[in-house]
């Protein structure tokens, strides 16, 4: 069954492998997504590197970037090889160079475009195919935008809508400022929900807590953390026991470093550098003790030639030596 009833937003430079086993180690049923990867990557390029994942990392999606369908059926296709749940289609990425790439939110134009790669995708894999959007981009009616979009792709064989409660402005604005300046329209979303009851929708945008998830799941059958869930990963102890009524897999930030260890020791030993994987627990501590001292010990240590597991165990007790306690409360 396909459920999207939470999940951590794929994010640029932000949700890679490392990034997701950190994230997986807090939640067993969040579902994470990589980051958007183009065709041309995919196809072209050195696919072990950009697609491998940790076996720990599932339910995990690959979130494509394209507008050809044949070249999106192909990519697809090599996602589901390597072993991802679901495919992706990112229609709602406003960045220049996706502009200039033909796909990203621009497709919100040509819902035609996006019906077709969903047929393309469906036709050649057996995983979900899903779609990731906005309401609208620039002088578009979000109430037209958003329905033709929706009702094109579902019509394709789309599994599940994600929808960023904001528009996109291609002009004008940058990917920066796209995050943050066009107004949330979350009845949007809500209303797109209730006009297409069998059709899973997940709503996404500026969403900062687990209590706003929970308000969002009486109108839409998922939420989807950005942000929130990378800056302050320690939300994620709270996912499963707050919206799965389960246990999650570990109670403490501590404990997920402990975790961590054996993961961080193998990429090592793969000749991974120790602060491609540290750079995501910046915010593991926000708010405690001592996370000051954690995170400037990882800064000043982590990128030190030979840097080791060691280094985020010291910093880690740099925390533990103020509170004792579980921060999960």
């Amino acid at each position: 069954m396909l459920t999207h009833r939470f999940s951590v937003a794929p994010m640029m430079d932000w949700t890679d492998r490392h990034c997701r086993v950190f994230h997986r180690l807090m939640t067993r049923r969040a579902r994470l997504y990589t980051e958007m990867l183009t065709t041309g990557a995919i196809i072209h390029g050195d696919r072990q590197r950009l697609l491998g994942f940790d076996p720990s990392e599932h339910p995990v999606a690959l979130q494509l970037g394209g507008s050809d369908p044949g070249d999106l059926a192909i990519a697809a296709r090599i996602g589901e090889d390597f072993g991802y749940d679901e495919i992706n289609l990112n229609v709602g990425c406003p960045s220049d160079r996706v502009k200039d790439g033909r796909f990203g939110a621009c497709l919100m134009a040509e819902p035609g475009l996006v019906a077709r790669g969903v047929d393309a995708m469906k036709r050649a894999v057996r995983i979900p195919v899903t779609v990731k959007c906005r309401i609208g981009i620039d002088d578009q009616d979000p109430e037209v935008a958003l329905d033709v979009l929706a009702r094109d792709v579902v019509a394709a064989g789309c599994d599940a809508l994600i929808v960023h409660a904001r528009k996109a402005w291609l002009n004008g604005l940058s990917p920066k400022e796209n995050r943050d300046i066009p107004p949330l329209d979350y009845d949007r979303v809500y209303r797109l929900k209730a006009a297409m009851p069998d059709v899973p929708v997940i709503i996404n945008g500026g969403i900062a807590s687990l209590d706003e998830a929970k308000q969002h799941l009486g109108h839409v059958d998922g939420v989807m953390l950005g942000r929130a869930a990378y800056h302050d990963p320690w939300r994620l102890l709270a996912v499963d026991s707050e919206l799965f009524g389960e246990s999650a897999p570990h109670t403490a930030m501590k404990h997920v470093f402990e975790a961590m260890a054996p993961y961080i020791e193998r990429q090592l030993a793969q000749g991974v550098r120790l602060h491609s994987i540290t750079r995501h627990f910046v915010g593991a501590f926000h708010g405690v003790p001592g996370a000051r001292a954690f995170r400037r010990h990882l800064a000043e240590n982590g990128v030190k030639p030979g840097a080791g597991v060691n280094v985020l165990r010291d910093a880690v007790a740099l925390v533990e030596d103020r509170v004792a306690a579980s921060i999960a409360a």
